[in-house]
């Protein structure tokens, strides 16, 4: 049995396509008066960092995971995708 680990976790959530997303839409529509042109697309999120302790990467995934779907996503409107890097601090 491996010793337990800390690893890092990085959590993004964005609304589903189809999902009508007005925070990235004021955004999209502001840029041009800020000067910025050229941006299409603009999608508004979140993302949420923690610290995992788990045997190895694939717990530390598992259980991130399991935190996602559970907690920081509304699986009915938003999807979301989980980066674990580890062990902590590297």
């Amino acid at each position: 049995m491996a010793a337990d680990q800390t690893f890092s976790v990085l959590v993004e959530v964005r609304l589903r396509q189809g999902i009508a997303d007005p925070q990235g839409a004021t955004i999209e529509r502001a840029l041009p008066a800020l000067g910025i042109d050229g941006v299409a697309r603009v999608r508004a999120g979140k993302s949420f960092r923690f610290d995992i302790v788990a045997d190895d990467e694939a717990s530390a995934l598992a259980q991130s995971t399991l935190v996602a779907d559970r907690v920081l996503a509304n699986p009915v409107i938003e999807e979301s995708t989980v980066t674990v890097t580890g062990p902590a601090g590297r």
